[in-house]
């Protein structure tokens, strides 16, 4: 007992079998453990200690960790999604010097960001459903690909419309197929306990590429042009692509395993064809229904809020208090710190309480916040400042999980697809406002009317939270 004991201590398991009627000792037999089982899965064994043959000698006990492999393919999707969040780390700090550069308004740079983000959006679902045709690695590798090669065309633009072109078209469909979708669809194949704080995790990826990058983009247009900024998200991108290729898998069954959690084995679901058509038709379906119209709503003000508003227009707000950019964008990357936190945190509670009443305060408290910002822009970083950042922070996209989950509750099998929708809303309603912030500020001269609308457009969509009704059906069926 006391080595037994001494292996779980270092979480180990350890399975033999003592033959009770020939009386030998307890460790001249071992469990023969199948080929075909992976050493990520954790599994006691019951059979057979015999080897193959009959004869009474033993193997030696194989050691076996408590690691499923869902946990690894979850720890590469945090990397990819760190790796591709550097796009859009970059679109804030562009604007002035664009402006400067070219003479462009902050409404025509504001439009290119629009088509990014709407094109983020509505490529989602479209997205989703080609990972389920042609697989997770393949469609997430392209997408990188082509948000390279979108953002290095860049530093040859030199017209409006070539701005559009790379950074809205090529940038926008690429960011777009390695959207939430793409942390959905893992979260579903891989796991079916602890989905929430999977995808607390997988969101705060996003987050933390935002971290990294923004205090370094924002440095090397500073102190040498956006240029080379644009190629280092050119490079971040390629980077990531091997770790795609070589170690995501698109299904628990292509190497073997149950989803983390699962009771029985789930076989990979054959290739879906018709992708487009797919996810159309999840669109009318869930059209069809009540929650998913209250879903989009307040995600499209979630992106409105943030994505479109703060991540865009907050470094040239603060720099026309005269706040210098770089200490700007360093308060964008404390959000970031604050959003890993939030949001993982966010992913627990999901797992625990009712996602409406979550979602209504993330709202409320967003709300409250943008209200207050106006009165905090400052040349200088004071502490009523890094309130409101550590507070936006921790609310960034803590609304992802519980959207999520109340997808995933409505839409069962479609949730990812259904999700890719409300996603596309989200970043409608952040083009719209990266759009109409930009005209705001050369319409106004400021941008204190964005940050009002945009405070009580987060009071509706508290409001709007908790209409949404529960299927209670699910969960007796889950019981039965």
């Amino acid at each position: 007992m006391s080595i037994v004991a001494g292996w779980k201590l270092y979480g180990v398991n350890q399975t033999t079998e003592t033959n009770a009627t020939s009386g030998t000792n307890a460790t001249s037999e071992a469990t023969t453990v199948s080929e075909a089982t992976t050493v990520s899965e954790a599994t006691t064994v019951s059979e057979a200690t015999a080897t193959p043959g009959g004869s009474g000698s033993a193997r030696p006990p194989r050691v076996r960790l408590r690691f499923h492999r869902a946990w690894f393919v979850a720890a590469v999707t945090f990397v990819t999604i760190i790796g591709a969040a550097a796009f859009r780390s970059l679109p804030g700090l562009l604007i002035d010097p664009l402006h400067q550069e070219f003479g462009w308004s902050r409404g025509t740079i504001g439009a290119a960001v629009s088509i990014n983000l709407a094109l983020y959006g509505l490529t989602a679902p479209f997205a989703a459903a080609l990972m389920d045709r042609f697989g997770i690695r393949r469609v997430v590798a392209v997408a990188l690909t082509v948000i390279a090669v979108g953002s290095g065309a860049t530093v040859w633009m030199t017209a409006a419309w070539q701005l559009m072109l790379t950074w809205g078209l090529l940038v926008g469909l690429g960011a777009g197929s390695m959207a939430l979708a793409f942390a959905a669809t893992v979260t579903n194949r891989w796991f079916t306990e602890r989905r929430g704080l999977v995808t607390g995790i997988l969101t705060a990826a996003s987050a933390s590429g935002q971290l990294i990058f923004l205090p370094l983009l924002s440095w090397i247009v500073s102190e040498h042009d956006w240029r080379p900024a644009a190629v280092t998200v050119s490079l971040a991108a390629l980077a990531v692509v091997p770790f795609v290729w070589l170690l995501l898998r698109d299904h628990p069954a292509d190497v073997g395993l149950k989803p983390y959690g699962a009771k029985e084995f789930v076989e990979k679901p054959p290739p879906v064809r018709g992708a487009a058509r797919r996810a159309v038709t999840v669109l009318f379906s869930a059209m069809r229904t009540g929650p998913f119209w209250l879903l989009a709503g307040t995600f499209a003000i979630c992106g409105a809020s943030t994505n479109g508003l703060v991540q865009t227009h907050f470094v040239p707000a603060a720099h026309d208090h005269g706040m210098p950019i770089t200490a700007a964008a360093s308060l964008l990357a404390v959000i970031g710190v604050f959003d890993v936190l939030g949001t993982i945190a966010s992913g627990w509670f999901t797992d625990r309480y009712d996602p409406r009443r979550l979602l209504a305060v993330y709202y409320a408290f967003r709300g409250i916040s943008l209200l207050f910002l106006p009165m905090l822009l400052a040349p200088s970083v004071h502490l009523p400042m890094v309130f409101f950042i550590v507070f936006y922070g921790l609310d960034w996209v803590a609304t992802v999980p519980p959207t999520l989950a109340l997808c995933r509750e409505q839409y069962g099998d479609d949730s990812a697809i259904v999700f890719g929708w409300v996603l596309a809303s989200h970043q409608v309603g952040a083009a719209l406002v990266a759009f109409l912030g930009g005209v705001a500020r050369d319409t106004f001269g400021s941008y204190d009317v964005v940050w009002y609308a945009a405070g009580a457009l987060c009071a509706a969509a508290a409001l709007m939270s908790l209409v949404i009704r529960r299927r209670p059906v699910e969960r007796v069926a889950v019981a039965a």
